[in-house]
């Protein structure tokens, strides 16, 4: 086992006994005695110790509660429990993931991912749970939360107010991935989701809109954006409109051909972009290619540095 995967597991065990006087040092023994010594299983492992120090302690259980992190708090390495309401849900790029998206409470917004090996039951958009032992982790200086199966998650009747983030912004950065769902697309009449074979998910089979719509990731140097893109703005990037879209896939009888295109004119370039940001979604209202003045910016870095 990774060192900070041991750690997290000695810290989540230990924010809920410390109030008992339970120190880090007897957490740690413990797991390694159970996980190096008798090569127990790590969730197995944990278990073992909680109900352990339960019984030393004399604890009962009803009264050994989780402790409760908030999302500005959470740190990556670290298991957690957390009191959040799904704020948006997106649709999964892998198999290995059953859902995703955000989830907030009144200190913050951040990503999650709950594991289709998880087998939980499917969270849905605007309701509030409790998120006992899941896993902080961190990629591309981005916080998300894990759900593995060691993870509980309940529906919880409290109110949950997430601090609504809307703000219009300028941001330059690098397209960096353009997601499924994609290019030419139809989407139902009645919600707007993304419709297959003539169905919605939503609202199963319907008549359907086509439109041409991006997906994409915005890369600043700092943080990332969940990008959307219209037709206005596809087409004044690139010239490719909703009828140049639908002409292009009559020609090859293939929609894909479209986001192929598209990925070919707009993957890795540079754009100035205006729009509303809300959470981690950036909605354009306009965007233009922008060429960055590489030599310029490490010439100011190396002055600043002294160099």
């Amino acid at each position: 086992m990774a060192e900070n995967r041991f750690q997290a597991i000695v810290e989540e065990i230990y924010e809920r006994f410390k109030s008992y006087g339970v120190s880090r040092k007897e957490i740690e023994n413990r797991l390694k005695l159970l996980l190096y010594e008798f090569k127990v299983p790590e969730e197995e492992a944990r278990r073992t110790i909680i109900n352990g120090l339960r019984k030393n302690y004399n604890i009962v259980k009803g009264d050994l509660k989780p402790s409760i992190t908030k999302i500005s708090e959470i740190e990556p390495n670290t298991w957690v429990s957390l009191k959040a309401k799904v704020v948006q849900l997106w649709e999964p790029n892998s198999p290995a993931i059953a859902q995703t998206g955000l989830i907030g409470d009144e200190t913050g917004i951040t990503r999650f991912v709950v594991w289709a090996k998880a087998n939980k039951k499917r969270l849905e958009e605007g309701k509030c749970y409790l998120f006992e032992r899941v896993v902080v982790d961190e990629f591309m200086g981005l916080k998300s939360v894990k759900v593995t199966s060691a993870s509980e998650v309940k529906e919880i009747d409290e109110p949950i107010e997430v601090k609504d983030e809307n703000a219009e912004v300028e941001v330059v950065g690098a397209l960096v991935s353009i997601q499924q769902n994609s290019g030419l697309i139809q989407v139902c009449k009645l919600c707007g989701r993304v419709v297959k074979a003539g169905v919605c998910v939503e609202h199963g089979k319907v008549e359907a809109n086509e439109v041409l719509r991006l997906k994409s990731v915005l890369d600043d140097g700092e943080r990332t954006y969940d990008l959307i893109l219209d037709e206005k703005i596809i087409n004044s990037l690139t010239g490719i409109g909703l009828r140049e879209a639908r002409k292009l896939a009559e020609e090859h009888l293939d929609r894909g051909v479209v986001l192929l295109e598209l990925k070919k004119r707009l993957l890795g370039k540079y754009l100035r972009v205006k729009g509303e940001l809300r959470f981690r979604t950036l909605n354009a209202k306009s965007a233009e290619f922008y060429k960055p003045r590489i030599i310029e910016e490490v010439e100011k870095v190396l002055e600043e540095a002294g160099a």
